[in-house]
């Protein structure tokens, strides 16, 4: 859990303390600061795949061929939505990204949670899910509010 909680530091640090400074939730500062809040979690992301590789990998069933280089292939994906969160060009479909990302990855969380991952929490098996889904479905929202809605 406490995975989470860093998560959501990086998360929603950057987006509270200007927030806090500002005190206008609609102020282009404090949106832009959610942006980077979910730049910042995707770097976070990002670097995990590459540091933890082998653990990570360990999220997949037996017959997914080559996890530690999907592992890694997701890293990628995730650094470049990161990259693309803060640039204004592609900021709207890296959020768009980065919410497939939640929805696509999941089915490897539950996995993970019934096999009992050594990794992020996983190996506190299916109860897991019961903070790993509303944390997810945070995310989603945190992704479409920030970057991908208009007006």
């Amino acid at each position: 859990m406490t995975v989470e909680f860093t998560i959501f530091a990086i998360l929603a640090g950057p987006w509270l303390v200007t927030l806090a400074l500002v005190r206008a939730p609609a102020d282009p500062r404090v949106i832009a600061a959610g942006r980077y809040g979910l730049a910042a979690a995707f770097a976070f992301f990002a670097v995990a795949h590459f540091t933890v590789t082998e653990t990570m990998a360990t999220m997949f069933p037996p017959w997914v061929p080559a996890p530690e280089r999907i592992v890694q292939v997701t890293g990628v994906i995730e650094g470049l939505i990161a990259l693309g969160l803060v640039i204004p060009r592609t900021r709207r479909w890296a959020g768009i990204a980065a919410i497939c990302v939640f929805i696509f990855f999941f089915p490897a969380n539950v996995y993970a949670a019934f096999t009992r991952a050594d990794v992020i929490g996983h190996s506190w098996g299916p109860a897991y899910l019961l903070i790993r889904t509303p944390f997810q479905a945070l995310l989603i929202f945190w992704a479409w509010w920030f970057v991908v809605r208009r007006g």
